[in-house]
Parts: structure tokens; sequence; C-alpha cells
């Protein structure tokens, strides 16, 4: 099962790749609106999976990815080349997501629910119960070791761009990945009996 994670992972990352983000953050700042319907198609999963692991909700995450990219649309203009095309996006949700907590001043349960699971997961090679397996299982980890394990596994993010964007040491990034991989790895192996 954590072998069908890496393979969603590996897909995610391909499509996120800076020479195929930045000519359409370009496009977008030049009015393109195809190219904006193409990064969302491309970045929402990132978005999603970075919202939800802060906002524990699924209806806010979805929010806050909606607002991300009406964003997008009105800043793209401003984006200057550094290479890192997804880290931009992801600041800009996780600005809004902080926007949101500090507006309800309180969390929800992660949803375990099909849509959820869906935008998380929404690689056909996995069936909905694997999805459900999946999400049931990223419950387990605490918030900030489901952060930094979604931030890399989905977005593609280096565990160095991952501790600038969560502001923690590069150290805490990589300790909390490996030990929420660990605590992945037995919930599933766990559950592995379907």
């Amino acid at each position: 099962m954590l072998f069908l994670f890496a393979a969603v992972a590996s897909n995610q990352q391909s499509q996120q790749a800076p020479d195929v983000l930045e000519p359409l953050i370009y496009a977008i700042s030049a009015g393109d609106r195809d190219s904006l319907a193409e990064l969302y198609r491309r970045t929402r999963t990132a978005v999603y999976a970075l919202a939800l692991s802060y906002l524990k909700n699924g209806q806010d995450a979805e929010d806050v990815v909606q607002d991300t990219f009406v964003r997008i649309w009105d800043n793209a203009y401003r984006y200057q080349s550094k290479g890192k095309p997804m880290a931009w996006i992801l600041t800009i949700g996780k600005n809004l997501t902080l926007m949101k907590l500090r507006e309800r001043k309180k969390t929800e349960p992660l949803p375990t629910d099909e849509t959820s699971s869906d935008l998380l997961f929404p690689s056909p090679a996995l069936s909905t119960e694997e999805r459900q397996l999946l999400c049931t299982a990223l419950e387990t980890l605490s918030t900030s070791e489901r952060q930094v394990l979604l931030l890399h596994a989905v977005t593609g993010l280096k565990h160095r761009e991952i501790a600038a964007l969560l502001e923690l040491p590069l150290a805490t990034v990589l300790s909390k990945y490996h030990r929420s991989l660990k605590k992945l790895q037995t919930k599933l192996e766990g559950d592995a009996s379907f």
C-alpha cells in the first residue's frame, strides 16, 4: 500500500515540475484563462493537501484552494522566477489557510469521507477503499507530521523547501518526515488484511 502512495506522489511531482509551471504562470499574467485552468489541474491537489493539513476540514480546504487560484490570477504578474513556482503557489495557499484559521479560531476532525480522499489521492490506480485507508492512516499522524509528509509526497517539495515554507529547522522536518513514514507503514501494515 505504501508503494501505491509513492507511485501517486511520483505522478503528482512530475506534473509540478518548474519547467512546466513557470510558463503557465507567465501566461496567466498575460490573461490566459486556459493556463489558469491547467495550473489548477496540475497543482490543486498539493494546495488542497496543505490546506487540509492545517484546517482539518475538507470544505474549508476546498475554499482555500479556490481562493488561492483567484489570488494567483490577480497576482501572477508579481511572480519572479527563482525556479520554485510550486513554493510560490503554496506560500499563497499557506497564507490564506492561516487567515482562515484566524477567522474561525478552531479546527474540526480531519474528514475521511470519499470526497476528501478523492481530492488528496486522485490517481485511478487507487481504489476507493485504498484511498479511505490512506486517509485513515494519515489521521494517526500529528498535524506537523502530516504537513511534512503531504508536502513532500504530494507537492514534491524538497525537505529544505518544506522547512522554509513551514518555518521549521531542516533537522525537524527530516525527523518528522521519517517518523511519519514509520507511523504510516505501521498503520498500513496493520490494516493490510484486506
